[in-house]
């Protein structure tokens, strides 16, 4: 039973990545990017938990799923910001491999939230103008 956001498996499986992300900066990325690159992946990262943490205490259907669009976009910007990792050689085709694999499971868990979402009943007074 989901009693608060902690409780869905999205924001359990986003966290572990959100988790991983920032062990791979504080390991493998140079003190140079550390306002650069660095910053700019934990702050993606981050945003992923907490869109979905935010979405999940707005009282309507419709602003969570779209708090849980903005958690889909902190998610690809994520994966691109690991690409230029790779491209800068601060980590390899393995690491970014597996985190992307991790990224589409994210992706899939935001995707069917978004479609629970839509399914459930919604507060009688959302649908008004």
């Amino acid at each position: 039973m989901v009693k608060t956001f902690m409780d869905l498996e999205v924001y359990k499986e986003c966290r572990i990545l959100r988790k991983e992300v920032s062990k791979l900066t504080k390991t493998h990325f140079p003190p140079e990017e550390r306002y650069r690159l660095t910053d700019q992946i934990i702050r993606s990262s981050r945003g992923i938990t907490s869109a979905i943490s935010e979405g999940y205490g707005r009282f309507y259907y419709k602003e969570n799923i779209q708090y849980c669009r903005i958690a889909r976009g902190s998610l690809m910007e994520t994966l691109e910001h690991l690409i230029t990792a790779l491209d800068e050689d601060y980590i390899s085709d393995e690491i970014l491999q597996r985190l992307n694999t991790q990224i589409d499971t994210c992706g899939k868990l935001l995707n069917g939230y978004i479609n629970y979402l839509r399914k459930a009943k919604p507060p009688k007074d959302e649908n008004k103008p």
